[in-house]
């Protein structure tokens, strides 16, 4: 829940000093993209600010910053907000975008705020105050995204106790940063004299107040303190003389001298209520136990003593950082139970005005546990959406023993540090959630406690996936079927939600090995596909669909995607139907049903429903284009090249591979092969870092055919071979013959090769795979090729041995043991052999071979 107190630009007293060499300075800052106002404490950043906003011309949104705002979703949710008190309406999209949280390579919700503020039609100023309380590295590169395209008309102003942790050289050479400094905020002699004069009744001389500001060095906060000080003195002279040193050693000193001249009652109420990060009367009077609490917060405004009302109608207040400091450095040094007792009190008083997330911060601050999980656990979902750093920082101050019989905080912890991509952090977790787990055996009812294990053993398997370890996964799922053969709810968590790449989602990305992916999930569809609300099994048919097509196996591949069409307990996740409808109408494409290709992406836009809608729809429309490129659309897909918003020179993400690909893709269509090949070359750079084979392979691909359009066929063969040399050993071809007749001459071309010379040193493709593929881009594309090359290279080396091992009479597990090999992968190099062969059975295998003198 945002709190509007936050929103509220800070109301200050009317200044009786006039500065207009400040708001000068200030004024200044709208022809750059970014001001940075920096100073220590007490230099009245947020005061001049709020004076300067009075005579502001344009459109002000502020945010007042707390730690709590340390958290990326929240941040991002604040900011957006600002603008919508100043202008309803504005960003209503941005939120569902900012739900899914941060990215390290992508920022929807950051593109969409930024096409908001685009057609936003005035100038807007957005403040954010106290910057300093954010240290979260997610939110400065969202930052720095929104600085390096910030829209000209739109100016942010960050007030700051330190340096920005954002790097701001680029911005400041392009003189799109200005800076506002200590040397600007500090009062002038003369702006000094003005001070002393108007708002006090000391009657101090103007050598006094010369030696006072001398003291000071101009610091604001330093000459009210000393003001509040003297005025309790006796002695004013002698007062002055006392105040030496630099202003960092001033301030305890005068804090010191002003909070012991107040009443008792008075300190006792601000030492109580100094934990507080805004408070009202209510709020006050639970934590302080003072009936008077609206009088005292009155009182203390009426004596200046650093206190900032957050709204117009004094309910809320905040306590200058300064004073708040001060006041809890003498309240934990004094009385540390007295500490723990206010933030209790503090803690119950916040909950029952409804602010459960600033309630559990005080419930741990006083060591209350079990209430802080108590309050954890009942808004549990909303904090793994909305709020899961700072679920991760609760979790991790807990004592382990405070949840221990709490399964479900610890796992949903788990699904949100692997759903961040804290690995390692998720990994340690599972295994220590097991043991605990193991040992709840009795404790809890045995429904509760074998809903704990299967959802443990269920991440256990994510885990295993994660690492590549699909026989370690398959254990796991076992495990899972034993204590939960319902499923686990985490299968579904985020489904309706674009969160950008995901591992199960694109299987064939992330396990490079085809052969042992082909078994994992043949063995699980098999299990599940007669389970009813058992979603999960759709990704798995999806992959399983993907990786049939990609070996060509049309009908087969078809049957697996038809399982899931039309599956009710699959429609409400988007993320499942994008997968399995795309695979379809790829299918469809493939088998010759233009028409059902391009009806299947249709009723899929139809069927979306998600609070990520816009985000599918890139992602649907991109496949659309390069469906209309295919059928020979070629004006189709060049309108969606206008209508996208990518554009060749963007910063390119894991998460939108296929939309860039598609991309690259119309742009070498529309012949802007530049274009197109400067993408795909980014591309390329950020998959050589990561372990994903399939998007290799396919960049590699277009990138050939990109180079053989624009000429430079030496380069065009060289990014083929590469292509054919990763995708060789894993069987691909549709990734190949899509390209048609392309891809046929470019083949031809790279086979006459091979039997001349090499292009490189090493051979690094096989004559065989290159014949099979262009076999099979002649059967589906009628394409006509060059005399035929001898055969006796059409198998694969593991395929020619396992054909003389049956020409031995051996069967698949004697065949298995003798090549060390399991019996899928077996029964995989036998599906292969028949298909290169065109055979139907055993003999008819052998008789091909001979007839091809493929064996003797």
């Amino acid at each position: 829940m945002l709190v509007s107190t936050k929103l509220h630009i800070p109301h200050v007293r009317k200044s009786l000093v006039s500065r207009p060499r400040l708001i000068h300075k200030l004024n200044e800052g709208r022809t750059a993209k970014l001001t940075l106002v920096s100073a220590q404490a007490g230099y009245g950043k947020t005061t001049a600010l709020s004076e300067w906003v009075k005579q502001c011309r344009s459109v002000v949104a502020w945010v007042s910053l707390d730690p709590q705002d340390n958290d990326w979703i929240q941040f991002w949710s604040y900011f957006n907000a600002s603008i919508q008190e100043r202008e309803p309406g504005f960003g209503l999209g941005v939120q569902s975008l900012l739900e899914i949280g941060p990215s390290t390579s992508s920022e929807p919700a950051i593109i969409e705020l930024l096409n908001e503020l685009n057609g936003y039609p005035h100038d807007l100023v957005i403040i954010l105050d106290d910057y300093h309380v954010i240290e979260l590295p997610a939110i400065h590169r969202s930052m720095i995204y929104l600085l390096e395209h910030l829209p000209p008309h739109i100016h942010l102003y960050i007030a700051s106790r330190t340096d920005l942790s954002i790097p701001t050289a680029r911005l400041l050479a392009k003189g799109e940063l200005h800076q506002i400094q200590m040397q600007d905020l500090r009062f002038q002699l003369d702006e000094g004299l003005i001070f002393f004069r108007e708002t006090t009744d000391l009657g101090l001389s103007p050598e006094q107040v010369k030696m006072l500001f001398q003291q000071t060095e101009g610091w604001i906060s330093g000459l009210q303190l000393a003001a509040l000080s003297l005025k309790q003195s006796e002695n004013i002279a002698d007062t002055l003389q006392q105040f030496s040193g630099h202003q960092h050693h001033i301030s305890d000193y005068l804090l010191q001298e002003v909070f012991e001249h107040l009443p008792q009652q008075t300190r006792d109420f601000l030492l109580d209520t100094s934990i507080l990060n805004r408070m009202n009367a209510s709020l006050c009077g639970a934590v302080s136990g003072q009936l008077d609490a609206q009088a005292q917060l009155e009182r203390l405004e009426q004596m200046n003593l650093f206190i900032v009302p957050l709204d117009d109608h004094r309910k809320w207040y905040r306590y200058h950082h300064l004073l708040s400091d001060f006041l809890q450095q003498q309240l934990f040094r004094m009385d540390p139970d007295r500490w723990v007792q206010v933030h209790i009190r503090a803690a119950n008083g916040l909950e029952h005005l409804g602010f459960d997330e600033e309630a559990v911060e005080h419930y741990l601050e006083g060591q209350q546990f079990q209430d802080a999980v108590r309050l954890i656990e009942k808004n549990l979902h909303m904090l793994v959406q909305t709020k899961s750093v700072v679920l991760i920082r609760w979790v991790s101050v807990l004592p382990e023993n405070s949840f221990a019989e709490k399964p479900m905080i610890e796992l949903f912890v788990i699904s949100v540090l692997l759903g961040v991509g804290e690995w390692t952090a998720a990994f340690l977790r599972v295994k220590q959630a097991t043991i605990r787990f193991q040992a709840l055996e009795g404790k809890l009812a045995e429904v509760e406690w074998k809903q704990a294990m299967g959802n443990i053993y269920f991440f256990h398997a994510i885990t295993a996936y994660l690492q590549k370890d699909l026989e370690q996964t398959s254990a796991y799922f076992g495990l899972v079927e034993q204590y939960m053969p319902e499923g686990s709810f985490f299968q579904t968590v985020g489904r309706n939600r674009y969160q950008g790449y995901d591992s199960f989602d694109n299987l064939l990305s992330h396990i490079s090995d085809l052969q042992a992916a082909d078994a994992f999930l043949l063995r699980w569809i098999t299990l599940w596909q007669s389970k009813q609300e058992y979603p999960f099994l759709g990704f798995l048919c999806a992959s399983y669909s993907k990786l049939l097509y990609e070996w060509n196996r049309l009908e087969e591949a078809e049957r697996v995607a038809a399982m899931v069409l039309g599956r009710q307990d699959m429609l409400p996740f988007a993320r499942i139907l994008i997968q399995i409808s795309i695979s379809a109408s790829r299918i469809q494409q493939a088998t010759g049903n233009p028409k059902r290709a391009t009806a299947l992406l249709t009723e899929l836009k139809s069927q979306i429903n998600s609070p990520d809608n816009e985000l599918f729809m890139y992602r649907i429309e991109a496949e659309q284009a390069c469906l209309s490129l295919r059928q020979g659309s070629v004006q189709d897909a060049e309108a969606w090249l206008h209508r996208c918003g990518m554009a060749h020179t963007d910063e390119v993400s894991l998460n939108r591979v296929s939309e860039y690909l598609a991309f690259a893709r119309i742009l070498a269509a529309c012949e802007r092969m530049e274009d197109a090949l400067y993408l795909l070359e980014q591309l390329i750079r950020m998959l050589d870092k990561e372990d994903r084979l399939r998007d290799r392979i396919q960049v590699l691909i277009l990138r050939s055919m990109v180079l053989q359009r624009s000429g430079q066929l030496e380069e065009a063969l060289l990014q083929l071979e590469t292509a054919l040399h990763l995708a060789e050993p894993e069987g691909y071809i549709r990734s190949f013959i899509d390209e048609g007749p392309a891809m046929a001459e470019l083949l031809a071309v790279y086979a006459k090769r091979l039997q001349v010379s090499h292009l490189r040193d090493a051979t690094l493709v096989s004559l065989g795979y290159v014949q099979q593929l262009l076999q099979v881009i002649q059967v589906t594309s009628q394409v006509v090729l060059p005399a035929e090359q001898p055969r006796k290279e059409l198998l694969t080396d593991q395929e020619t041995k396992v054909l003389l091992l049956i020409a031995g009479g051996l069967t698949n597990k004697q065949i298995a043991s003798d090549l060390n090999i399991t019996g899928e992968t077996v029964k995989f190099h036998i599906r292969n052999v028949y298909r290169k062969l065109e055979a139907n059975n055993r003999i008819q295998a052998l008789q091909r071979a001979k007839e091809l003198s493929i064996m003797d």
